[in-house]
């Protein structure tokens, strides 16, 4: 906010631009990232539309949950055959992949040591 302006006025200022704001409830917002989920619990969530450009604001402590993936031997040795490579290789390719056996494959079918 700007320093001297009241919250009526700034949202009046800010309707003339064109920018709406809207508070959402929010209990809980989660963000997936490849390290593990931020959780953010009892968030302040803001929704802003300026011009028909859509974004989030999300105040609040996050915490970071590690995702455990859990791999069965039946994809990775189909990663393997699919892929044309050792057993081990294609875990940790899928491993890397987080799970996701088309990527795994693509990978390392564009692998430069294949």
């Amino acid at each position: 906010m700007l320093p001297g302006v009241n919250p009526r006025q700034m949202q009046q200022m800010m309707k003339k631009m064109g920018i709406k704001q809207e508070e959402i409830q929010a209990y809980s917002v989660i963000i997936k990232t490849e390290q593990g989920d931020l959780v953010i619990e009892n968030p302040g969530v803001t929704k802003v539309n300026m011009m028909g450009q859509e974004s989030f604001q999300v105040t609040g402590t996050a915490t970071l949950v590690k995702t455990e993936i859990e791999i069965n031997d039946d994809d990775v040795q189909m990663v393997a055959d699919q892929a044309g490579v050792e057993f081990d290789v294609a875990k940790e390719t899928l491993e890397e992949c987080r799970g996701d056996l088309a990527e795994a494959i693509t990978r390392l079918q564009n692998s430069p040591a294949m």
